[in-house]
């Protein structure tokens, strides 16, 4: 996992750059499934290590949970990226990305909303507790 806050931000800033790409040449009002795999073959075209659909354990209380939490992507292996097609970003989203960075022990997030006329202002950065004890 990376361990600096500048890499981290730069990994966040790149993978926007990707889904500006994306979103850039399929439009919105697509199927998050098109936008996912898409952004995938983005990423992999530019060297990143993407997961997709990756299954994150949970535990609870010592006990492992039979339904394990599942992350849309995750880049490098310290970037989790949600992913959305939505008329509008509820808080619920953003908080439902904030819980999956602490139960996967990542330092930060992107939730992207593909269903936007600008895809700057359906990106939303969230960072975990983690991200503070990153080196600067």
């Amino acid at each position: 996992m990376i361990k600096s806050k500048y890499v981290v931000n730069a990994l966040a800033f790149a993978t926007v750059g990707c889904a500006i790409e994306v979103h850039s040449y399929l439009g919105p009002g697509l199927l998050e499934s098109v936008y996912h795999a898409c952004l995938i073959e983005e990423l992999r075209v530019k060297g990143y290590y993407v997961q997709s659909k990756l299954l994150v354990p949970i535990f609870y209380k010592g006990t492992r949970i039979e339904s394990p939490l599942i992350l849309d992507l995750l880049i490098e292996n310290s970037l989790v990226v949600e992913l959305k097609s939505v008329e509008q970003v509820h808080s619920v989203h953003k908080a439902q990305l904030l819980s999956y960075l602490r139960l996967a022990q990542k330092p930060k997030g992107l939730l992207i909303n593909f269903n936007v006329e600008k895809l700057v202002s359906g990106v939303t950065h969230i960072v975990s507790e983690s991200f503070a004890t990153l080196d600067s």
